[in-house]
C-alpha cells in the first residue's frame, strides 16, 4: 500500500489551481515567519489551502491547534465529544473558567476564531468512531491524533491508512511524552510498530497516572511544528523515527523506526484490515481518556461504598487498606485506613507486609468471633484495589487466622459522589 502524500501532492495530483497571492494583512500578520527562506510566501499559500483535522481537543490538541490557526492553516477540524471541566484546565489551554460544561470542540473553535478569524474553524462534537472516521478524514489533508488513549490511536492510524492521509500521533504522560509520523514517505504506520495492543490493565492514562500541564503542551507544540513542516512543503524528519522527551531531565531522544512493515495488517502488501473495527472490542479498553474501570474480580469479591458505609456505621472490626501511591494519600484518604502501596505489595516488601500484619492482629484481638476477619481495600477508583485483593489473597495468613479481603467498588471517588459530597475529587 503506497504511503500517503502531501498535501502539495495531493492538490497536485487532482490537478488542484495554485492558491491565490498573499493579502497584504496576510503578509503583515505572517511576516515573521514569511521570512524565513525554507517557508517564504510559496510556503505560507500552502499553509492556507491546507486542512487539519484535529483529533481531540485536550492537552494536546490545545496547544496544537493554537499554534496551527496562528500560523495560518486554513481549515481546522476538531473532533471532541466531551466537555470542558475545572481538572481540564491546567493544562487544556484554550478552554476557560467561563466555557466550564461547553462543549470542547466549541471552546476550542470560540478561542482559536479569537486568535485567528481568518482560519475556518469546524467543530465536531462527536465520539470518533468506525462509522464516523473515515468520512472525517478523508475531508483534510492531514491528520493530528490528540487523543491519547489506545482505542482511537488504532482507529486513526487505520482511518489514515485506508484514506491515504499521513498522521501526527503524540501522547503524554506524566513527566514524559513522544511523537512519531505515520504512514508517510515510506514510514512505518502505528500498526507496522504495534500489532497487537497492550493488556488493558498495563494502561496508565493522565487520569490515573497524572501529568504536568507543561508536558502535553510541549508535545502539542511539537505536534504542530511537524504538521506545519508538511503542510508548507518543508517536509518531515520524524517519517521513520520517533522523538521522546523525558521532562525531568530536560532531555530529548530519538529512536529510528522501521520502514512500513510488508506484513502490516493494514498497510501491508496483503492487509487484513480493509474496513474500520470494533476497537474497544479489539483493545480490551473503553475509548477514552477518562479514569477506566477494571473488572477483575467476582461480584463476591468486592463491596459497595454504600456497603462499606454500613460497615463503618455498625463499628465492625476491620481493616481497610489504601493502596494508592503515598503522594495520593497526602491529597486525601479516610482517617482509618492504613496505607499500603500496591507496588510495595506487588514487591513483597518486607515493612509494609509486616505493618499490615501487625494492624490486622492489633484489631482481630477487639474481636470474639470466629468468622473470616474482614480486610477492605480502596484505591482511587477500585482498579489497583482488585489488584491488590488478588496479592492478597495469595498471602499467607499464618497465625492470622481466616482472613476474608474484598476491594471497595469505584473508590474514594464513588465514596466522595455517593457518600460524602466533601471529600476531595481528584
Amino acid at each position: 500500500m503506497a504511503s500517503a502524500q502531501t498535501p502539495e501532492e495531493q492538490r497536485a495530483a487532482d490537478g488542484g489551481d495554485a492558491p491565490p497571492a498573499l493579502t497584504r494583512l496576510e503578509i503583515q500578520r505572517y511576516s515573521r515567519q514569511l521570512v524565513l527562506p525554507e517557508l517564504g510566501p510559496g510556503g505560507q499559500r500552502r499553509l492556507s489551502a491546507c486542512s487539519v483535522l484535529v483529533v481531540g481537543c485536550g492537552g494536546l490538541g490545545c496547544p496544537l491547534a493554537q499554534y496551527l490557526a496562528a500560523a495560518g492553516v486554513g481549515r481546522l477540524g476538531l473532533v471532541d465529544h466531551d466537555v470542558v471541566e475545572l481538572s481540564n484546565l491546567h493544562r487544556q489551554v484554550l478552554h476557560r473558567e467561563s466555557r466550564l460544561a461547553t462543549s470542547k470542540a466549541r471552546s476550542a473553535a470560540a478561542a482559536l476564531q479569537e486568535l485567528n478569524s481568518t482560519v475556518q474553524c469546524v467543530p465536531y462534537e462527536v465520539h470518533l468512531s468506525p462509522s464516523n472516521a473515515l468520512p472525517l478524514v478523508r475531508a483534510y489533508d492531514l491528520v493530528a491524533d490528540c487523543s491519547d488513549n489506545v482505542p482511537t490511536r488504532y482507529l486513526v492510524n487505520d482511518a489514515c491508512v485506508l484514506a491515504g492521509k499521513p498522521l501526527v500521533s503524540a501522547s503524554a504522560l506524566r513527566l514524559e511524552g513522544q511523537l512519531a509520523v505515520y504512514h508517510f514517505q515510506g514510514g512505518p504506520c502505528y500498526r507496522c510498530l504495534f500489532p497487537k495492543p497492550p493488556p488493558p490493565e498495563t494502561v496508565t492514562n493522565c487520569a490515573d497516572g497524572g501529568v504536568l500541564g507543561v508536558v502535553p503542551g510541549i508535545m502539542g507544540s511539537l505536534q504542530a511544528l511537524e504538521v506545519l513542516k508538511m503542510a508548507s512543503g518543508i517536509g518531515t524528519g520524524l517519517s521513520r523515527a520517533m522523538l521522546l522527551f523525558d521532562a525531568l531531565e530536560g532531555r530529548f531522544r530519538r529512536i529510528q523506526l522501521r520502514s512500513r512493515d510488508p506484513a502490516c495488517a493494514v498497510c501491508g502488501d496483503h492487509p487484513s484490515v480493509t474496513d474500520l473495527q470494533d476497537y474497544e472490542r479489539f483493545c480490551g479498553s473503553s475509548a477514552t481518556d477518562k479514569c477506566r474501570m477494571l473488572q477483575l474480580l467476582s461480584s463476591e469479591e468486592r463491596i459497595s461504598v454504600e456497603e462499606y458505609k454500613k460497615v463503618l456505621d455498625s463499628q465492625d472490626q476491620h481493616v481497610l487498606v489504601d493502596v494508592r501511591p503515598s503522594v495520593e494519600v497526602e491529597i486525601c484518604c479516610l482517617p482509618h485506613s492504613l496505607n499500603v502501596p500496591l507496588s510495595k505489595l506487588e514487591g513483597k516488601d518486607e515493612e509494609c507486609w509486616k505493618t499490615l500484619r501487625q494492624r490486622i492482629c492489633n484489631v482481630k484481638q477487639r474481636t470474639d468471633d470466629n468468622m473470616a476477619f474482614p480486610v477492605y481495600v480502596v484505591c482511587k477508583l477500585g482498579n489497583d484495589s482488585q489488584k491488590a485483593v488478588r496479592v492478597l489473597q495469595g498471602w499467607s495468613h499464618d497465625g492470622l487466622g481466616l482472613i476474608s479481603v474484598k476491594d471497595i467498588k469505584g473508590g474514594l471517588m464513588a465514596w466522595a459522589s455517593n457518600i460524602d459530597p466533601e471529600f476531595p475529587q481528584y
